[in-house]
């Protein structure tokens, strides 16, 4: 049974339901309604696996079998067959689609992941590297997912996840103290406040307000460095989560883990990926 959610599983059965609206035609004018067949998913390139589950869990409610070939999280290189699926030849055609564009994108995230976290930890080992909310709507869940199976962090999944005061909130509560403030004493002690600061008094200011991360915003690395240093100086380090983003990709990570910092976060990781390549290739039992 699969391991996904009922709310995500409706998602894939909507999916499906989109490509396919009244019926596949060219597949039911040209494959008898009895024949069966075996469709195998096969990598193009290197990469790092993203996106079985949720092949699996299509496998199980369209009335097919699986096999599971390759490990998520494991590199594949071109040619690895990852996927074997049995049953109805009809159904196999009809769902091939989906199912590719599900593994492709998801497996495209997960190894630009990979590769920024693994960048990352070689000068900072401890560093975690986050998604953020830039996602494609309606496909939030699968790309966050896949940061995961990347060994990345998925940040927020949602607004009510958590409290995150930036630069416009700022704006129109009357500054930095005023919105942190108004956020510390409304909110329960389960819920974390991060606030964003575009310079170092900003990042005084939500300290002594009472914020529990700091997102340093579009902050250059040479600065990061300036700041880690008056902070330690007034003994303000150790109080908070350092987090930066703005402008932070797989070129330029290095450049910003070096520093003392706990989390990068960053929206290249789900909107400027490329898909990985599979291909799916049916044969008769």
């Amino acid at each position: 049974m699969s391991r996904l959610p009922p709310e995500i599983i409706e998602t894939l059965k909507r999916y499906i339901a989109e490509d396919v609206r009244s019926g596949d035609l060219t597949t039911e004018l040209t494959i008898p309604a009895d024949k069966t067949a075996i469709a195998t998913i096969y990598a193009r390139e290197n990469a790092v696996l993203a996106g079985i589950e949720e092949i699996a869990a299509i496998a199980e409610f369209s009335g097919l079998t699986h096999e599971i070939l390759a490990f998520e999280g494991n590199w594949v290189s071109p040619q690895d067959p990852v996927m074997r699926l049995k049953g109805n030849a009809r159904t196999l055609l009809t769902i091939e689609r989906v199912c590719l564009n599900i593994i492709q994108r998801m497996s495209g995230i997960a190894t630009k992941t990979y590769k920024m976290v693994s960048s990352a930890r070689e000068v900072n080992p401890s560093i975690r590297i986050a998604c953020t909310r830039k996602t494609t709507p309606g496909f939030r869940f699968f790309e966050k997912r896949a940061v995961i199976v990347g060994g990345g962090d998925p940040h927020r999944y949602a607004l009510d996840d958590m409290i995150l005061i930036k630069n416009n909130h700022i704006t129109i509560a009357g500054g930095v103290h005023a919105a942190v403030t108004a956020a510390r004493e409304a909110v329960s002690f389960s819920k974390k406040i991060s606030c964003e600061a575009r310079t170092l008094q900003e990042v005084e200011e939500a300290i002594g307000a009472g914020a529990d991360i700091i997102l340093l915003d579009n902050f250059k690395p040479k600065d990061i460095g300036g700041v880690i240093e008056v902070l330690e100086h007034k003994g303000l380090r150790k109080k908070v989560i350092l987090e930066v983003s703005g402008g932070v990709n797989e070129e330029n990570v290095r450049d910003y883990a070096r520093y003392r910092i706990d989390v990068i976060s960053s929206g290249a990781l789900t909107h400027s990926y490329n898909a990985a390549d599979f291909n799916m290739r049916l044969s008769l039992n």
